[in-house]
């Protein structure tokens, strides 16, 4: 399923108004029950029904989630697990609501950008090269069809290449993914300058709040990191802090293993310290997932200005080529002939 930004939308949507009612003294069960009405949300309502249903049949909200998982990542179950167990449900919602609006308005972004780019592109692989579509005019001109496959051949490979390509790394991208494609795509990640620093600042937002919402509802220093490691998105990241483990057990804090641990920047270990000797680390966790998570956006922000920057100057360049090509062959073929 390819997660489009209405779709972030609806889900934000969602988490705000369960936010809101629970806030307001509204009973979970009833308010999964007002939500799943609600037409505007349009989400999974045999969804909302089976947590309803694990929900009345005395389970947890956490027991139900894992048992009706459905759209929900791993990273809404971490925090709405942390939240429930903390007593701060409703924050946990409007946590969520918060970051899945913001990932909306960046691929919204994204897509207006590239708009323009995607047109002139599409023109670009429909016109080029002239010399088959200069055949294609003949052909139907002249009724000689057959002079016509090459440009639909060559406009069939060229059009699926694009198309498949798009499509396989929409896929790839979907949380719902195997860690084996999440792997892969964090590695391809790591190839780009600009996406790799976007990346991994949203990476660290991600583990910062699980971390703060897991710690804030008491839950020990090494299951929390353990939980958090796998909400935060990068199966990199994870398995480091997997390697953690004996270490945690022996006596060694988190903050020492951070500053030895070269994925974390010398801001993150230097705050995380700081939090940690002084017994506030849920303010300072939650001080660095706003940082992260805003720089991180913005740095994506960047990334599409510039990709977008880079396609649209290669076509220019590569119709400007075409048509030079085109003329010096067409005016050459004059010059031989006489």
């Amino acid at each position: 399923m390819i997660v489009t930004p209405n779709q972030l939308n609806r889900r934000a949507e969602l988490y705000h108004q369960l936010g809101s009612m629970i806030s307001a003294g509204v009973p979970l069960i009833k308010a999964l029950q007002m939500v799943s009405a609600n037409p505007s949300i349009r989400v999974s309502r045999k969804t909302i029904f089976g947590l309803i249903q694990a929900l009345e049949s005395g389970m947890t909200f956490s027991q139900s989630m894992y048992q009706v998982q459905s759209w929900l990542p791993e990273f809404d179950i971490a925090l709405l697990t942390a939240g429930e167990q903390s007593g701060r449900l409703d924050t946990s919602f409007k946590l969520l609501s918060t970051y899945y609006s913001s990932r909306a308005k960046i691929i919204h972004d994204t897509i207006a950008g590239l708009a323009t780019t995607l047109i002139t592109l599409h023109v670009f692989l429909m016109v080029f090269p002239l010399s088959l579509l200069t055949e294609l005019a003949q052909g139907l001109f002249t009724g000689d069809y057959s002079r016509c496959v090459p440009f639909i051949a060559q406009k069939v490979a060229a059009f699926g290449i694009l198309y498949g390509a798009v499509f396989l790394l929409l896929y790839a991208s979907q949380g719902k993914r195997g860690e084996r494609w999440r792997s892969i795509l964090e590695v391809i990640s790591q190839k780009i300058p600009v996406l790799r620093k976007a990346q991994k600042y949203l990476v660290l937002s991600r583990l910062s709040a699980a971390l703060e919402a897991l710690i804030r509802s008491g839950v020990s220093i090494i299951t929390a990191w353990e939980l958090s490691a796998a909400a935060c998105g990068s199966p990199s990241l994870r398995r480091k802090i997997r390697g953690w483990k004996p270490h945690l057990e022996s006596g060694s804090t988190p903050g020492e293993l951070i500053n030895q641990t070269s994925y974390f920047p010398e801001m993150f270990g230097n705050l995380y310290n700081t939090g940690e000797h002084s017994g506030q680390l849920d303010d300072t966790l939650e001080r660095l997932r706003i940082y992260y998570q805003e720089e991180g956006f913005r740095v994506l922000r960047l990334f599409t200005r510039i990709m977008n920057a880079v396609i649209y100057g290669s076509i220019v360049l590569l119709v400007a080529f075409n048509v030079i090509r085109f003329y010096l062959n067409y005016y050459g073929q004059m010059m031989n002939s006489f």
